[in-house]
């Protein structure tokens, strides 16, 4: 169950700053935020079959196909749940003739506000956290699973398919599913699976998600690595470390060295992090692999709450979700990291694949002790 009380606190901070009477949900990971439930029927939609508002009180609009529904078994007892017949109009106009106004939306109604539904969601409750790790670990074991018993000789697609199974067996979706046999892994940062065999290595990449969540991990299995695997992988492995290094300085407002952090800011913001990944990349010898694919950010209610890139404003938060995925051509280095005050923890960890301990590159204003990141697996 979600922190409710939490939740109408930070709206009610949201209404009185902009000066509205109402704010509505109807995107599925917004909604799943506010109600701890699903409003997703057809998973190809931006938008679920149901918004969910707060004006004061706790309310979800719906067509009567879905309120009994939804009523039963996705909602807390809180929130009280209006139809309108399916056949009389849309969720959008259904939701501008019941709302008070000014009010905002993160969908598309009309005469309401967007609403900036991720920097809501951000820092993560202790309900959040505790939801957060039990799905971490179920994603990870869920790859690792598969992972374990890959051969050179699997093609792509089965493995991905074997992921959606593992997953799914756990009550978890998979919004992305990566697999790269040793060819395409090293041709792509995104490698679809198709139905070309693994070969020497693989490169798996999952985004799980769960009641609203998103966790994203990489594994590495090689059958006969190539020469430079293990030394492309430790570097993107530094850059990771040195990341989380950076998000630990930065939520503390404490990061000087790489273009940002002012010890009177707190927080300081995702450029500033980026700033320290791009010199992360300069001191392990790939200057511009940077360049070749995004380097992820805030995980938390979407697979990123937003990526980190030159200049962003972003604030970076804790408690909060991260995943940072640098890449290295033919190599990665990801997990899902909780970055709370005083400590940081390893989402999507199992404790039965290996690791390995990494140092962080010497950025001024960050911690330069060795974390204990995924390492590639070697059969």
């Amino acid at each position: 169950m979600v922190d409710l009380a939490a939740r109408t606190d930070r709206l009610d901070a949201y209404l009185d700053e902009r000066g509205l009477e109402a704010v509505w949900f109807a995107k599925p990971n917004g909604f799943a935020w506010l109600t701890g439930g699903d409003n997703v029927v057809d998973a190809d939609a931006d938008v679920g079959v149901a918004a969910a508002g707060y004006d004061g009180a706790l309310r979800v609009i719906t067509d009567g196909i879905e309120a009994e529904r939804l009523a039963d078994e996705e909602l807390p007892d809180a929130f009280a749940v209006e139809s309108f017949p399916w056949y009389t109009g849309s969720l959008a106009e259904a939701v501008a003739e019941r709302s008070p106004a000014p009010a905002a939306a993160d969908f598309d109604v009309p005469g309401f506000e967007a609403v900036d539904g991720s920097r809501l969601r951000q820092p993560l409750t202790d309900d959040d956290v505790e939801r957060y790790r039990e799905l971490g670990r179920e994603a990870a074991a869920a790859v690792e699973t598969v992972c374990r018993n890959l051969e050179p000789e699997d093609p792509e697609y089965e493995v991905a398919a074997g992921i959606d199974i593992s997953l799914a067996s756990r009550d978890v979706d998979t919004p992305v599913v990566l697999v790269g046999g040793a060819e395409r892994a090293q041709a792509y940062r995104h490698y679809t699976p198709t139905d070309a065999t693994l070969g020497d290595y693989a490169l798996v990449s999952v985004t799980a998600e769960r009641a609203g969540l998103y966790a994203s991990l990489t594994r590495t299995v090689a059958f006969d690595a190539p020469d430079w695997l293990e030394e492309r992988h430790r570097a993107a492995a530094r850059v990771e470390a040195t990341a989380l290094a950076a998000t630990e300085a930065a939520a503390a407002g404490t990061l000087t060295g790489a273009g940002g952090g002012d010890s009177d800011a707190v927080p300081d913001t995702a450029g500033d992090v980026f700033d320290a990944i791009r010199a992360a990349y300069d001191a392990v010898g790939f200057p511009d692999e940077w360049r070749e694919h995004h380097q992820g950010g805030a995980a938390g209610f979407a697979g990123r709450e937003w990526f980190a890139a030159p200049g962003s404003d972003e604030p970076v938060r804790q408690p909060t979700g991260y995943a940072w995925n640098p890449t290295v051509q033919g190599a990665k280095s990801e997990d899902t990291h909780l970055v709370a005050p005083g400590f940081t923890e390893t989402l999507t960890k199992t404790g039965q694949w290996p690791a390995h301990a990494v140092e962080p590159v010497d950025v001024d204003g960050i911690s330069t002790e060795p974390r204990e990141l995924t390492a590639p697996v070697v059969r």
